[in-house]
């Protein structure tokens, strides 16, 4: 049997379920386990405490399928994990919302490096880890069986397979894709989605929620909107009336997806302005221009993955939202998101400060932003709680 055997102290991140194990905290690989490999973790006196998954590339060596001796891992394990994950979803999202959800979040649905999102009939899997990839085949015929989808596709290219030595892989694996393109819909308004190259899995749905709420602030105001990807703040403002919506993205083909779903749900194109900018400059010609708005929205791209790169990502959240606070008009609203895993909650709000004593601005919390439901935080992985955002009132 394959084991992982710890150095002397180093369980006690795993007597707390985290279910991480860091590369550090070995101190011998017993047998000769390969990429994936399931592999029994034991403290230095010899005492089981977990099943895992075997990466050797990666820094976190190991990651947590069960924390029970008697159980195995294979196909039956893994589909009732899926089963479940499932089951979990069952009525969190009326049909009137929308047809678009996380099936699998991976951790914090015991299948660590498993994500899968539902658009409507089409189901996009994303296999991020050692573990996730050696699994492959029993994963992807489970989740065809359990959703009945229409098309299953698969998305693992993110930059995070390159830590676990593995290579980008993507395309049909069940089905095929409708030929008039995947569409989903939420909050009355329907948006085409690119599975194959779009961000993440085509769509953020961990924002379904703030999107709602942005659309509720936006009556009546000037809205702009950063890193605007394809639309779905733009969208949610223009439905819930604003006055205008200035929509930002250094991307063209983003920018040309959000301008199709503007069309596509009908709303005042007159309203809507457009501008493919590289969003930290944009800011700076906006402020020289003596512009300014009612409600300010920045959803930037993750700027730090890990804790590693921290510094560097909390100058780029401070410089953004410096900027962002000098456009705000007295009394306007700066709805701003970090999705780094590596820029904790706490961490956020104290760049947020610093940027508003820069930029010479009084401003309080009125609201706070997280994932929505079907993106769940395991207590013992706050790691997971990767999306934060505050909504701030400017004096």
């Amino acid at each position: 049997m394959d084991q992982l055997i710890l150095k002397p102290g180093r369980e006690k991140s795993l007597a707390r379920r985290h279910p991480w194990i860091f590369s550090g905290a070995i101190d011998r690989v017993q047998g000769s386990p390969q990429a994936g490999a399931t592999v029994a973790v034991r403290s230095a006196s010899g005492v089981f405490l977990a099943w895992a998954a075997f990466s050797p590339a990666s820094q976190i060596r190991a990651r947590v399928w069960s924390w029970h001796e008697a159980e195995r891992i294979d196909g039956d394990f893994l589909r009732a994990r899926l089963a479940g994950a499932i089951a979990a979803r069952a009525g969190l999202l009326d049909e009137n919302v929308g047809d678009a959800l996380r099936l699998v979040h991976g951790e914090s649905d015991g299948l660590p490096g498993v994500i899968a999102d539902r658009y409507g009939a089409v189901v996009v899997l994303q296999l991020l880890s050692a573990g996730a990839e050696r699994w492959r085949e029993q994963l992807a015929d489970a989740l065809r069986e359990l959703t009945g989808c229409a098309c299953l596709y698969e998305r693992s290219d993110a930059d995070v397979r390159e830590l676990e030595g593995l290579p980008a892989r993507g395309g049909t694996l069940h089905g095929a894709l409708p030929a008039a393109g995947v569409q989903m819909r939420e909050h009355g308004l329907v948006y085409g989605i690119d599975v194959a190259r779009g961000h993440k899995t085509g769509f953020y749905l961990d924002q379904r929620d703030n999107r709602k709420r942005i659309g509720e602030l936006a009556q009546g105001r000037e809205v702009l909107n950063c890193f605007c990807y394809s639309g779905g703040f733009t969208l949610n403002a223009l439905a819930g009336g604003a006055r205008s919506v200035l929509s930002v993205d250094s991307s063209a083909e983003a920018l040309a997806l959000a301008q199709e779903n503007l069309r596509r749900n009908d709303l005042d194109a007159a309203r809507a302005q457009w501008a493919e900018a590289d969003v930290f400059k944009y800011l700076r010609l906006l402020r020289d221009q003596g512009r300014s708005f009612d409600l300010v929205v920045l959803d930037p791209p993750k700027f730090a993955p890990t804790a590693a790169f921290a510094e560097k990502a909390a100058r780029g959240y401070k410089d953004i939202n410096l900027l962002a606070l000098k456009l705000l008009r007295p009394g306007g609203l700066l709805a701003s998101f970090s999705c780094s895993g590596g820029i904790s909650a706490d961490l956020f709000q104290k760049i947020l400060a610093g940027a508003a004593l820069d930029a010479g601005a009084d401003a309080s919390i009125v609201g706070r932003f997280g994932a929505s439901a079907d993106h769940p935080v395991l207590l013992s992985f706050p790691e997971g709680e990767y999306l934060k955002g505050l909504l701030l009132r400017r004096s």
